[in-house]
C-alpha cells in the first residue's frame, strides 16, 4: 500500500528557559488534526519506555546468513596444491581415468541434450504458470524494501513506526518490530502530564528520528521534559520558516495485516500470570547469560495449583523458581519459544512495579504488560521469531470477526465515543444478532480503524493509516468463508463431554473438503473383526480447558496432517469447530457424559 506523509517540520527536541520540550511533527495529511501539549511528571519513565519501544522497532530475530571468505580461499588453494601433486606423480592413471571420463561425458552429453529439450519445454509451461501467480517475489521484494530502507535511508525507516493516538484518558504509541515478530504499545495516562492546553484527538504518524531518539537519551529525572505533537511543526529560533517535508513510502500488507491479527489474539483467552520485577530479573539475567545453538531451545512454564511458578530452560535443563504462586484451578506446562525476544523488557525492570504475563497456549502469542504506574508498556511476541503476526494464523477468526456485520453502526460508535468494551458495545446494540455486532468489530479491526487494549480490556478507536487501505487487505478470506460455511451446514454430528480434568471435549463430523480424495475409518464387521471403509467426512476434536485455552487438536483432514499440527496454523474445521464450542465452556455438564445438541438446547 502506497502512502504519503507531510510534515511541518522535522521532529526535534528544543531547548529553552530550562525546559527541553520534545516536539513529535504529525501527518498533516490526515483529516483528524492531532495536537497535545503537556508537562510530564516522571521524565526517566517516559525516556525508558520510549527507548524501549525504539529497541523494539529496530529488533531484527530472522536469521543472518553467514560470510566465510577466508575459508573458501584456502579451500580454492587446497584444491590447487592437490591437482599439482596428481600431476607430477599419477600422469598415466590421470591420463586413463580422463580417457574414461570423457567417453563417459560424451554418452552424457547426449542425454544431457535430451533432457535439456524435455526442461524447456517444461520451463516455458512453468513460466506461463508463474505469470499468474502474484506472489511469487513477495517475501524476496519484501526483504529488500526492509535492507534497503535500513542501509540507505535509517530515518525513513523509523518513519513507518510508532504510530501515536491521542485519547480522552491516555496517548498510546504502537510499533512493529523489522521482522514484524514483536509488538509493543506503550500507554502514558493523561494524569502523567500537567496538561497545558486541551489536546485534540486522533491518530497519526509521527516523524521519528534516529537523531530524535538520542535526544531522548539525555532525559534525566531533574530534567523538566514537555511532550508535544504540534501539526505547525517546530523550528529553532533563526527567522526562516521551514518548508513541508514530504515522504513517500509502500507500506507492506503484513504491517497493515500485524495490527488487526495482534488485537484479535489479545481478546483471547489465555493464562494470566503476575510476576515481581525480581522474577523478570531473573529470567532475562539467564536469557543474557545462556546462549546456545543447540536444541531445543525452549522454555517450559511449570504451573501447579498453590505453589510457585518454575521455568526449566533447554537445552540446559535449568530450572528456575520464581516468586509467584500460581492461584489457577489446573496444573498446566506451556513451551515458549524465541525466548530471547524477552529481553526487550529488561530495560523496564527498574522502574516497573511488576509484569503480567499472558500466555495463549502451544504455538499461539505471549504478552507481557510491564506497570510502571501511570505509564503502561504492553509487548506481544508471536509464537516463534521467524513467524510473524500474520503467517499461518488466523486469530480474528478465533476471536469471532468473520465478515463485516455492523461495521457502520459500530465504526459511528467508537468514533463518537472513543474507547468501549465488547460488552459495551453489544450492549449499545441490544436486540441485534450478537455474533453480526462482534464481526463489525472485527471488520473495524481488519480496516485498521481500531485496536484492542489488552491493560484496559476495550477497543479503542484509532486509524491506522491516513487513507482508506485497500480493499484486499481487509475483505473476507477463502479460510473465513469456509468456515462460515462449515458452521452453516448444521451440527447434527456435534458432540460434547467433560471429563475428570474438567476439561470440555468437542467433536464434530465435517464433509470432506475434495471428494477424490477419500478418508477412511473402520469399521466392526459382524464376525468381530474390523476393515477400513471410505469416509466422506473428516472428525474433529477439540479440547478447551476451564481457562477457555485450548490443549488439545485432532482433524482427519489433509490440511491438518500436513501442516505443523498446532493452533499456530489451525485449518477450517478446527476454527470451525472453535467457534461453536467457545460459547459452550460456561456450561457445567455431568463428568463423563456425551450430549448431543439437542441435549445441550435444555441446560
Amino acid at each position: 500500500m502506497k502512502v504519503a506523509y507531510k510534515y511541518a517540520s522535522p521532529s526535534m527536541c528544543l531547548k529553552k528557559n530550562g525546559c527541553t520540550t520534545l516536539g513529535l511533527s504529525p501527518d498533516v495529511s490526515r483529516d483528524e488534526k492531532v495536537s497535545f501539549w503537556g508537562k510530564l511528571k516522571n521524565p526517566l519513565k517516559f525516556r525508558d519506555a520510549m527507548l524501549m519501544l525504539r529497541q523494539i522497532v529496530i529488533s531484527d530475530g530472522s536469521r543472518k546468513q553467514k560470510q566465510r571468505p577466508e575459508f573458501f580461499a584456502w579451500l580454492d588453494r587446497e584444491i590447487e596444491s592437490r591437482i599439482q601433486e596428481h600431476e607430477k606423480y599419477l600422469p598415466g592413471v590421470r591420463e586413463e581415468i580422463q580417457n574414461k571420463i570423457d567417453g563417459l561425458q560424451n554418452e552424457r552429453s547426449i542425454k544431457d541434450s535430451e533432457i535439456a529439450k524435455l526442461q524447456s519445454i517444461k520451463q516455458d509451461l512453468q513460466k506461463e504458470i508463474d505469470k499468474y501467480d502474484v506472489w511469487r517475489d513477495y517475501y524476496l521484494l519484501e526483504r529488500k524494501f526492509w535492507t534497503f530502507i535500513k542501509n540507505r535511508d535509517k530515518d525513513l525507516w523509523f518513519v513507518l513506526d510508532p504510530v501515536i493516538t491521542v485519547h480522552p484518558d491516555l496517548v498510546s504509541f504502537e510499533a512493529f518490530s523489522i521482522d514484524e515478530s514483536i509488538y509493543g504499545c506503550l500507554s502514558i495516562e493523561m494524569d502523567e502530564f500537567e496538561m497545558l492546553q486541551d489536546p485534540k484527538l486522533g491518530t497519526t504518524n509521527i516523524d521519528f528520528s534516529s537523531k530524535l531518539g538520542k535526544e531522548i537519551e539525555r532525559f534525566r529525572t531533574y530534567s523538566n521534559v514537555e511532550l508535544s505533537v504540534n501539526p505547525e511543526g517546530f523550528s529553532v529560533d533563526t527567522g526562516v520558516t521551514p518548508e513541508y517535508m514530504e515522504k513517500k513510502i509502500d507500506l507492506p500488507e503484513t504491517w497493515i495485516k500485524g495490527f488487526n491479527q495482534v488485537s484479535s489474539a489479545a481478546n483471547l483467552n489465555g493464562v494470566t500470570v503476575s510476576l515481581d520485577p525480581t522474577d523478570m530479573y531473573d529470567i532475562c539475567s539467564f536469557l543474557r547469560r545462556h546462549k546456545t545453538n543447540q536444541s531445543p531451545k525452549y522454555m517450559k512454564w511449570v504451573m501447579e495449583k498453590n505453589k510457585h511458578v518454575r521455568i526449566i530452560f533447554e537445552p540446559y535443563e535449568t530450572v528456575l523458581e520464581l516468586k509467584t504462586i500460581y492461584t489457577g484451578n489446573k496444573n498446566r506446562e506451556e513451551k515458549i519459544w524465541g525466548r530471547q525476544r524477552w529481553l526487550v523488557a529488561e530495560k523496564l525492570i527498574p522502574l516497573s512495579k511488576s509484569f503480567t504475563v499472558k500466555l495463549l497456549g502451544f504455538g499461539m502469542p505471549q504478552f507481557i504488560i510491564a506497570d510502571l504506574g501511570k505509564i503502561k508498556m504492553t509487548i506481544g511476541f508471536s509464537s516463534w521469531t521467524s513467524n510473524d503476526w500474520v503467517k499461518g494464523t488466523a486469530f480474528n477468526i478465533m476471536s469471532g470477526f468473520i465478515g463485516s456485520g455492523y461495521y457502520s453502526d459500530v465504526y459511528n460508535l467508537l468514533k463518537k465515543n472513543r474507547f468501549m468494551s465488547i460488552d459495551a458495545i453489544h450492549g449499545e446494540f441490544n436486540g441485534k444478532p450478537k455474533n453480526e455486532i462482534t464481526s463489525g468489530i472485527g471488520s473495524l479491526l481488519k480496516r485498521g480503524e481500531g485496536y484492542y487494549d489488552a491493560v484496559n480490556n476495550v477497543v479503542r478507536f484509532r486509524k491506522l493509516c491516513n487513507e482508506q487501505i485497500p480493499k484486499e487487505l481487509y475483505e473476507t478470506t477463502e479460510t473465513e468463508a469456509a468456515v462460515k460455511k462449515l458452521m452453516d451446514d448444521g451440527m447434527n454430528n456435534f458432540r460434547m463431554k467433560l471429563n475428570e480434568n474438567h476439561e470440555y471435549i468437542f467433536t464434530n463430523s465435517y464433509p470432506a473438503p475434495n471428494e477424490k480424495h477419500k478418508n477412511y475409518r473402520f469399521e466392526n464387521t459382524d464376525d468381530g473383526s474390523s476393515r477400513m471403509i471410505p469416509s466422506n467426512t473428516v472428525k474433529t476434536e477439540l479440547i478447551i480447558d476451564e481457562d477457555g485455552q485450548v490443549s488439545g487438536l485432532k482433524c482427519g483432514c489433509r490440511e491438518w496432517r500436513k501442516g505443523p499440527k498446532n493452533i499456530s496454523s489451525p485449518c477450517p474445521h478446527i476454527l470451525a469447530l472453535y467457534m461453536v464450542s467457545a460459547k459452550f465452556t460456561q456450561l457445567t455438564p455431568e463428568p463423563n457424559r456425551e450430549y448431543k445438541i439437542n441435549d445441550i438446547l435444555f441446560f
